[in-house]
């Protein structure tokens, strides 16, 4: 059985390698696990691969707040030291420390 590490934790800034938002990684998919419509309507040549981790990000960009799902190919690691602004962080985090939030939530 092969098992993958997570590259990035909760409550991690990252941002997308090719679109320009980031956000706060509030949950971890240890492989896709979204549905099959969703996958097949990115274009075929950007699939990712779907043995891989998927993040759930908290994310951001200019013109708007909203949940993203992205594999881990697809992000990169946010070193702004800038917190994220999307209005449900209060919600799962605690406060903005050296590039990531705290847990506000205790996991099982």
């Amino acid at each position: 059985m092969h098992t993958q590490r997570a590259k990035y934790y909760l409550g991690q800034v990252v941002r997308h390698r090719k679109h320009p938002f980031r956000g706060v990684v509030f949950d971890v998919d240890p492989e896709f696990s979204n549905t099959d419509e969703w996958y097949e309507a990115i274009p075929e040549e950007s699939r990712p691969v779907k043995k891989q981790p998927f993040y759930h990000l908290l994310a951001e960009n200019d013109q708007s707040f909203y949940v993203a799902y992205v594999s881990e190919q697809n992000l990169i690691a946010d070193y702004s030291g800038e917190p994220v602004d999307h209005p449900d962080i209060p919600d799962l985090f605690g406060r903005f420390e050296d590039g990531s939030y705290e847990l506000h939530f205790q996991l099982n």
